[in-house]
């Protein structure tokens, strides 16, 4: 068991799903809507939880909201941390409208926010000597700078991963100081890149001493460490609900590297956690077996 530090967002996921995704400016009745926690970071903390991992979680939340009571109960449901928090005094917490596709799973996304993000100065009060891993979101980019640098500074052995889901400004000063870095379909999309295989070995190139792992999609994952490329397929499966399979698939990946097997059982194992996931609804009950 590691004991894991998660930076980034905490969100209320609103899930309404629906027959099928609907055209512009149709009328369509929901089939079920749901309340859930999300955010990547307290996602990928949840299943850390459930693969045996003491999770820590530091982001911004607001005092006396019922929004903020919903994922605070989730957290504590799950054995999640959260000491480290920022308590607000004002602000929403970001909120997701999500509608999910019953035909196919997928999941189509609308987000608002009106909260600060976690910041250095909260950050840098954490004792950083009680974890095995760091763990952040590609986002609040010069603030997580000043914190993953801190790390480096602060425990330099300690291996840092960090989540690249889109393309944002200054995203790239965050890259030296990550271990591993776990890039989206999207992302390599976003910077002309056809396959994975093509943006695996360019980030390699220009960071050799990086594992970098894009996933992409219901197809499967590729990685490169040291000029060794790997791919591995994706599960068969009929899709549910693939909405967090990415945060779920950066869990499995975590898990195996502090596990430290090989390049390939990561992408295995982070593969089949993801699609055990797609064929359930929420992330609460993944099995592996």
């Amino acid at each position: 068991m590691a004991r894991i530090l998660c930076i980034g967002i905490a969100t209320l996921d609103i899930v309404n799903e629906v027959t099928c995704y609907p055209d512009e400016d149709d009328e369509i009745r929901i089939l079920s809507q749901e309340k859930r926690r999300g955010g990547n970071a307290t996602n990928t903390s949840v299943v850390l939880s459930q693969l045996g991992h003491q999770c820590t979680w530091a982001g911004t939340l607001v005092k006396e909201d019922s929004d903020t009571q919903i994922i605070l109960a989730d957290l504590e449901y799950h054995q999640i941390n959260y000491k480290h928090c920022h308590f607000l005094n004002q602000g929403k917490i970001p909120t997701s409208y999500i509608t999910i596709s019953r035909q196919t799973g997928s999941r189509t996304i609308s987000h608002y926010r009106d909260l600060s993000e976690y910041s250095f100065q909260n950050f840098k009060k954490i004792n950083l000597h009680a974890f095995d891993w760091f763990h952040f979101e590609g986002r609040n980019i010069r603030q997580v700078q000043k914190m993953m640098q801190w790390c480096k500074q602060q425990c330099p052995e300690t291996p840092i991963s960090l989540e690249i889901e889109k393309p944002r400004d200054l995203i790239t000063n965050l890259f030296q100081d990550a271990s591993v870095l776990l890039f989206s379909k999207p992302y390599a999309l976003s910077q002309g890149y056809e396959s994975t295989k093509s943006f695996c070995w360019e980030s390699g190139s220009k960071y050799p001493d990086k594992t970098i792992i894009c996933a992409w999609g219901s197809s499967g994952a590729g990685a490169i460490h040291k000029k060794q490329y790997h791919w591995q397929n994706a599960l068969n499966i009929a899709a549910v609900d693939t909405l967090a399979a990415g945060d779920v698939f950066n869990a499995g990946i975590i898990d195996q590297q502090i596990r430290q097997h090989s390049l390939k059982k990561c992408l295995k194992f982070a593969n089949k956690l993801a699609g055990k996931k797609c064929e359930i609804k929420g992330i609460s009950s993944i099995s592996i077996k």
